[in-house]
């Protein structure tokens, strides 16, 4: 008996432990969740979300195309940024680092603010779409570069000689030794900050962008069932982010060749 709840380290975890462990923490968690709901004397009616299902479903795509774009926009923030601070020209060393300093450094809600209120206002950016994007890949991106400037790092110098060595050009050692190296070292982690992109983009509601959370937040204010509207809330993140951080958690396996 004993052995269903001990993890075997000379060979990989039976399914048929894994199910029955798992099957217990959600026992744990929704005997907790109902005790304190039967504490409050709080219970869910979820029949009014049919009402909804037209604008919550376009608050799901929304959210989805916002995370989307940032994605890929954000890529390019962070690729040029990580370059950037590998620079040799002062000028732009100093840019990016102080652009990704200022950025992890500071709340996403008040970058929110401070872009479309000020910056946005100032250069013409009305639509609230392209502003939110805009924003998501600034913030995103400075996250982005630190991973792609600490894959370059960790990229061992007797490699490069090596390279240099055998007659390899710049364009064949970057080719053939770094880009190989470094898609094995960030695929893992950009996975899982798309996961963070999902869940940031959440805070756009903060400037009216009608994605997920805003349609919710309309929702629970018409109908006034806040616990409602905010649990469904958060298991439609779930919806996108589990699959997501399986998939990170496959890819830091796959690229795992040290085992």
């Amino acid at each position: 008996m004993k052995q269903l709840f001990v993890l075997d380290d000379k060979k990989r975890t039976s399914p048929i432990k894994v199910l029955l462990n798992v099957l217990l923490v959600c026992i744990l968690l929704v005997a907790v969740f109902w005790l304190s709901l039967s504490a409050i004397n709080v219970t869910f009616d979820f029949s009014f979300l049919g009402n909804f299902q037209v604008r919550i479903w376009q608050g799901f795509l929304m959210t989805v195309f916002l995370s989307l774009a940032s994605l890929i926009l954000s890529l390019i923030v962070g690729v040029l940024s990580a370059v950037g601070q590998n620079s040799k020209i002062l000028f732009f060393r100093y840019l990016c680092n102080i652009y990704v300093g200022f950025i992890r450094g500071t709340p996403l809600i008040m970058q929110i603010y401070l872009f479309f209120y000020i910056v946005g206002t100032a250069w013409g950016i009305e639509n609230r779409f392209i502003a939110g994007v805009i924003i998501l890949s600034v913030f995103e991106g400075a996250y982005i570069a630190e991973i792609i400037r600490g894959s370059l790092l960790s990229i061992d110098d007797s490699q490069l000689e090596a390279a240099k060595a055998v007659g390899f050009t710049k364009m064949q050692t970057t080719r053939y030794v770094i880009l190989p190296q470094l898609v094995a070292r960030t695929l893992p982690a950009l996975t899982g900050q798309f996961a963070s992109i999902i869940k940031d983009s959440s805070l756009l509601s903060m400037i009216a962008v009608i994605e997920l959370t805003q349609t919710m937040r309309e929702i629970s204010a018409t109908t006034f069932k806040l616990f409602e509207c905010y649990l469904f809330l958060g298991i439609l993140y779930l919806c996108l982010t589990l699959p997501i951080s399986f998939i990170s958690k496959r890819l830091e396996g796959a690229f795992n060749y040290e085992n």
